[in-house]
Formats: C-alpha cells, structure tokens, sequence
C-alpha cells in the first residue's frame, strides 16, 4: 500500500480523497492554486504545494506542475479526483513515466473510452447497444446541418472532448443546428482545448441511469448497482439517487452485464461509470463511459457500503477485488442534492463571493435516515470566478425513497448559506413537486415543469398558516428577551395581548392567543383565522438560524434571518417576509402606501458576474425580438443574452473583454 499519495484537485472531491486516504493511513498531499491558498483541502492535508495562477489553465490542468509537486513530497501515487486532469491519457502517461502510480485506469482504456465519438465506435464494435447518429467530426454548420437532416430531428450536438454538459446543444430544427453547432464548437474550444464535435439522435423523454463499476488488473469486473441522473439543467445533473425508481430488476441486469462486458473489452482497471439513456419502454443506449470517479459516487456508497475512493486506491496498488458480484447488496435507497452558487430566480446564472454563512445540517444518523455532507468550503470561503460552481453535495440515505426524500427536505431547510446566491430554494421546492416524488422522471424534467425559470413559490393557505406561526413564535420569544433584559427600567407587568396578525406579502393571517409560554422553551396555544386551538413548541432562541420545533404534530425547520421589523423565513423552497404585529398596528399598516419598483424594461443587464465575450449590436441599431444582443462567459458557460421585444439600441456602456458585475448596464434601449 501507499505510504504517501497527491490528489490533483480541489474542493470537495479533494476534501473527499483525503478523508479515506487518512482512514487508510496514507499520507496527502494537496496542491492549489493562488485562489486556493486558504482552502479547505489545503487544510486537510498533511502537506501542500502551490502550483500556480487562479486559472486551472495555468495550475490544476498543468501536468508538468503536479510531478513536479509529487518529486517534491515523495508521494507515489496521484488520485486526479474528477474534471482537470482525470481523464486525460497523456497525464497518466507521464506518470507512469515517471515511476508515479495513477490512481485510476490505465491510458489504453481512457483513450478508447475517452472521446466521445471513438467511445461509440468502439461500443458499436462490442455489441454495446448505441444512439444512432454520426460519429465522424462534423467540420462546419452546413456539414452539421446536413448530417442533422439525414438522422432527423431532434438531434444532439456534441463536444467529442466534451463532459459536465459543456458544449452540448439540442437542435430541434435547421435553424438551431448552424447556432448549435457554432455554441458547442466555441464551448468545446475554451473548455476543453478540443472544437470537435459529432451528431446524434436526441431520444425524447429520455432517462439518464448510469452503472457503477468496479474492475482491478487480474480480470475481475464487477458492477454495484445504478444511479438515476435524470434531473439535469443544460445537461448538468443536479439531482442524483440510487437505485433508480424506474429500473426492474431485469433491466438492471442487463445494464449492468453490459456495461461490465465494455469494461473488460477496454482491459479496465479502477471504478469507472458506464453511462446509458433508457427510453419509456426501457430500451438503454450507451452514452459514454466515463474513466473517473463520478461527482455523484457518494449514492452508490450509501446503498452499498462500499467505499469507492478505497477501491480505486487498493485497485491501483495493485490488489485483488475482494468483493466480488454475488456480495453487491442494494440496501435502501440514497438521494444527492448538488448546491451550486447560483440564483435560481435569475435563470440558474453563476454567483460569486464569500460565504458569510456557511452552516451545513450535522452528518451522522438523523431518525431512520442518514445525512452526510461532502464540501470542500467553510464559512469565510470564497466562491471564485475561477472553477466549478459546486460548493457542497448533500447526500441522504434512508430505508425507502420517500423516506430519503422528506429526509433530503429537512436537511435542506437546515442548510444555512448566506454572501451568496445559491439554489438551495429550487432543490427544496424539488423534494416536495408531486412528479420528483413519484419517480416520473426524464432529462427534460427541469425545462418541463419550470419552463419559465425557477419563480418564488407562493404560500398555500396550510403553509401561511405555518409560517404565520412560526412568525409569532419568534415575534414573542424576542419581545420576551428584549423585555428581560438587564438595565430595562423595569420589565412590564401587565398581561399579553392576545390579539395578532402576521404579514405575508399582501395576506393579514389573524391569530389568537389562549395560552403562552414565550421564554424557550416555547409553548404557545393559539388559534388562526378562528379555527381549532393548536399548540407550538420550540427550543428557538434569538440568535438561532434554525428554527426547528412543532406545529402540533407536525415538526417544522425552517431558517430565520432577521429584517426590519421582521423576519425572513426559508422553508421548503419559499422565502417569505413576515412582520408579526398587534392587531391594532396591523389596521394602521394597511393604510400605508406601496412603494412601486424602478423601471428596468430599457436597459440590458448583466444576468451574473462574468466576462463580456462579445457585444453583438451597435448604437442606434434596430434589432428584432429573438436577435442576440451580447454574449457573456461565467464559469466556463456562455450565455447568450437576446433581445424580448423589438429595441432601438440608444447607448452601449461595455465593451468586449469587460468584467462585468451582476446587474451591470450592458446596453440601454428606446
């Protein structure tokens, strides 16, 4: 076994290497780049090495620069994690040259299974079921509008060096194949250093399910079950389960076979995943292969008990599988959210800063369930510009599906992230969207049931009467600290009024108090708009994010950030300001006058932190509704901004190469 090993990574998934390498009684080492200097893995490891700029182009994606960090410390062995330099033959290549153990597969199976076009010839060659498409580079769009013609539409364009849903664009017609194939070229081009591209059938409706395998040098191959990926926003996967709700036990089966068979046809050795889209009768095509471990591994470990970070390390010292098919054993069931930071009421687009709060729910046994958390951030972290927006994936597991997912929901109204944007409302809103709880999932679930973006969820009427309580329970527990605290003139004395309303938005919610309790632990009585008595219990405190307690039988948790004269509060994908008052205050506040927001339909903003790649219009222009009006880069991702209505642009205010910050005035219109 190894004495010492580096992970050529960051973030989570280095945080990750090193907690099994440590169990295992290896030493680590990290490297980072200049962004990196104060991070987490950084941290974790026993030793670290700066390798560079902020830019992975000019660090992390340098192989020259991670043998040199390895000559350095002595490790024997590097663990690329996934992204960078994983899957890149040549790397591992100059490892092995170097008498340096690359903790993954050997080069002959990255390159067969690396590109994606000679991965599906090769498919093709073993028997492995395929999307029918062509498989040849497509070299300009009127090439890539032809070949679309002759597959038919819809069609599929994709980077061949592409991953992570990069340079990947879906063309339903001639129109959208020239614009397509240009995106996915230039995506390709800057993510990757590789323009190819290739054209396949896009399947409608399809299902992403991947299988886990695991193969070691002496022919052994096995695989450990599925996961379901299918819950993707421009093909990057932000939901992931295991097992998938859809798979019988035959079809299972046969993935799983399948993908065990291309495996050892590549002669593969480490944990790799076979990945397939399986269409409404269950047919499954192979995708791709993908010769690294997976973002979302740690689903696969849940169900199974099996550490895969352990395996690829005992598989690359060159030990036996000592597991074999027949003790694979799929126990209960596992769900991953994927926090990103992003606003998920800005269309999903990039944020960055530093993490003002950063308070993840306690990993461990919670009830039936289990919470684990992998990251790679803590709070004071810095969300950069430079590198994958992930800042956490929050894992669950629990005897049943739907246990899993009401465990998923809890531990998302516990995860307090503030000093950025971040989708925790839209995964919280998922864990409670009747098509998501009932397994009917496809690719297009995202696009389908959010076809205009991720809007603020509106309360129901159970809900406001959730919320208003827990608004009036906190209302009360702060005037009872604030009338007990030292140096008041006095504390009063009379009784509590028992007559509120809470506002929510534009509802009143009337409560009546019958019995109360305000110093923690709380115990309220009360009855809302006139119904049956309920009681509200709580250990909350001033101070607390977390606001967890009953609501009779019903436990509640939801997070608390105080505003004026008020209190904002999350849960379950809403966000809501409410202002508890006295009755009397409340009939005084419905006079008030509402303030209406500043016009901004004539000016183009910037949509998220990010780079001004180019501006497509000139002043005094006429431009039509759909015309692109500027292209913006963020986090390797280019966003084409496009006009809504038909505009006379009147003046432009940034220029190609700009960085512009989030609501920016790119352009303004007459």
């Amino acid at each position: 076994m190894f004495k010492k090993i580096l992970i050529a990574n960051r973030g989570e998934i280095a945080c990750r290497v090193i907690k099994t390498a440590r169990r295992m009684g290896i030493a680590t080492v990290a490297v980072y780049s200049d962004a990196d200097r104060d991070a987490v893995h950084v941290e974790m490891a026993d030793e670290a090495v700066h390798i560079g700029p902020a830019a992975a182009a000019e660090s992390y994606l340098v192989a020259d620069k991670i043998i040199a960090a390895c000559k350095e410390t002595g490790a024997e062995a590097v663990h690329p994690g996934y992204g960078f330099l994983s899957e890149r033959a040549s790397f591992c290549e100059a490892l092995e040259e170097q008498g340096i153990i690359f903790v993954g597969p050997k080069p002959k199976a990255i390159i067969a299974m690396g590109d994606k076009i000679e991965s599906k010839k090769f498919a093709n060659a073993a028997k492995v079921s395929t999307v029918p498409g062509f498989l040849d580079v497509i070299t300009d769009p009127a090439h890539a509008e032809r070949i679309a013609g002759e597959i038919g539409y819809p069609v599929m364009i994709k980077a061949s060096a592409g991953g992570g849903g990069k340079g990947m664009r879906i063309a339903w017609n001639k129109s959208e194949v020239r614009d397509g194939f240009e995106r996915a070229t230039s995506e390709a081009r800057n993510s990757f250093g590789d323009e190819r591209v290739f054209i396949e059938k896009f399947i409608v409706d399809p299902r992403h399910i991947e299988i886990q395998v695991l193969a070691d040098a002496f022919g052994n191959s096995i695989y450990l079950g599925e996961r379901e990926c299918s819950v993707q926003r421009r093909n990057q996967k932000v939901v992931e389960e295991a097992p998938s709700p859809f798979l019988d036990e035959a079809t299972r089966k046969a993935m799983g076979e399948q993908a065990v068979a291309l495996a050892k046809a590549v002669d593969y050795q480490s944990a790799g995943t076979v990945e397939f889209i399986v269409d409404k009768d269950r047919n499954f095509y192979f995708l791709e292969m993908n010769t690294r471990l997976q973002v979302e591994h740690p689903v696969t470990e849940l169900i199974t008990g099996i550490d895969l970070v352990e395996q690829m390390i005992r598989i690359a010292a060159g030990e036996k599988l000592a597991i074999k098919q027949a003790d694979v054993k799929l126990n209960g069931w596992a769900v991953e959210s994927r926090l990103y930071a992003e606003d998920p009421y800005r269309n999903f687009l990039p944020s960055i800063g530093r993490l003002t709060r950063y308070r993840p729910p306690a990993e461990g046994p919670v009830g039936k369930a289990i919470i684990r958390n992998d990251t790679g951030v803590t709070e004071g972290s810095e969300i950069s510009m430079f590198y994958d927006p992930m800042v956490a994936k929050l894992c669950t597991w629990a005897p049943t599906r739907l246990e899993a997912i009401d465990a998923m929901a809890d531990a998302l109204d516990t995860f307090v992230v503030d000093g950025i944007a971040h989708n925790i409302p839209f995964l919280a809103a998922l864990m409670q969207h009747t098509r998501w709880r009932e397994g009917r999932l496809s690719t297009a679930f995202i696009a389908e049931e959010f076809p205009d973006g991720f809007k603020p969820i509106s309360p129901s009427p159970d809900d406001l009467d959730i919320l208003a309580a827990v608004a009036l329970a906190v209302e009360l527990v702060r005037k009872e600290r604030l009338d007990r605290l030292s140096d008041r003139l006095r504390p009063h004395t009379g009784k509590m009024r028992t007559e509120w309303e809470v506002r929510i938005k534009d509802d009143y919610v009337p409560i009546t108090i019958a019995n109360c309790v305000a110093k923690p632990p709380v115990k309220i009585e009360l009855s809302i708009r006139g119904g049956d008595v309920v009681t509200v219990r709580s250990d909350w405190q001033p101070g607390d994010a977390v606001w967890s307690g009953y609501i009779d039988k019903r436990a509640v948790k939801a997070q608390l950030r105080p505003v004026l004269n008020g209190m904002r509060i999350d849960w379950r994908g809403m966000s809501i300001i409410a202002h508890a008052m006295q009755k009397h205050v409340a009939a005084l506040e419905k006079l008030m006058p509402v303030k209406i927001p500043p016009d901004t339909s004539k000016l183009l903003l910037c949509p998220m932190p990010g780079l001004i790649v180019s501006i497509n219009v000139t002043e005094g222009q006429e431009v039509k509704a759909g015309e692109t009006l500027a292209i913006v880069e963020a986090m390797k991702m280019e966003n084409v901004l496009r006009a809504d209505r038909d505009l006379t642009v009147s003046a432009i205010n940034a220029k190609q190469g700009d960085s512009l910050a989030v609501d920016a005035v790119i352009m303004e219109f007459i």
